[in-house]
């Protein structure tokens, strides 16, 4: 259960936070080439994550970090940026140009609008993003699987996993072990549900 929570947190935590400044690049900085890596960014989202496991499970090794927490931060982190600084990037997009252009004005800079300017708005998306991300890292098996087998990264999945059994004889600590594993994402869902849905209206609706 320790092991869910510190593999979930940062692996929601950091995805979040390169996407934030990358969809504020892609965004509201003009630079050389921004479209064309925009696309690009975007186009890795039908990437497959299983041709992507054992590439990454050698680059691991050669880092010397298989094995840790750091390998399942990193993939779920690499999964989670094309969709998220998509997503992002549309609601920045959405947010009138006449309040980061007044900002400019009153002398701000890229990193007085960023915090006191957009992210306050972004809260509502920041949040349904988060409520998904949280879903998928801590109900994942495939990425567990590969990159945490060692007893001591391991988290509830891969354990439940090996509960269940060829044959699923230890059924009753297996309904157990999955109705502790589901108070977590319910408790978040609950937390965040006006956020959630706030996310998802956001900019459904013009005028």
């Amino acid at each position: 259960f320790l092991n869910t929570i510190v593999i979930t947190l940062p692996g929601v935590f950091i995805p979040i936070t390169l996407a934030l400044l990358a969809a504020y690049a892609f965004a509201w900085i003009d630079f050389r080439g921004r479209d064309i890596l925009f696309v690009a960014v975007f186009a890795l989202q039908i990437v497959p994550i299983q041709v992507t496991l054992i590439p990454l499970l050698t680059q691991y090794n050669q880092w010397g970090v298989a094995g840790s927490f750091w390998t399942v931060w990193l993939s779920h982190s690499i999964f989670a940026l094309p969709l998220a600084t998509f997503l992002l990037h549309n609601f920045m997009k959405d947010i009138p140009p006449s309040l980061v252009e007044a900002a400019r004005v009153d002398g701000a800079g890229h990193v007085k609008i960023f915090f006191q300017v957009l992210l306050p708005l972004l809260v509502p998306a920041i949040a349904a993003f988060a409520v998904f991300q949280f879903l998928w890292v801590w109900n994942d098996l495939l990425v567990a699987l590969v990159f945490a087998p060692s007893p001591e990264v391991r988290p509830l999945t891969v354990w439940l996993a090996e509960l269940a059994g060829t044959r699923g004889q230890t059924w009753h600590l297996l309904s157990a072990g999955a109705f502790v594993s589901m108070v977590i994402p319910v408790i978040v869902f609950l937390a965040l549900q006006r956020y959630f849905v706030r996310g998802l209206l956001a900019g459904s609706v013009k005028g």
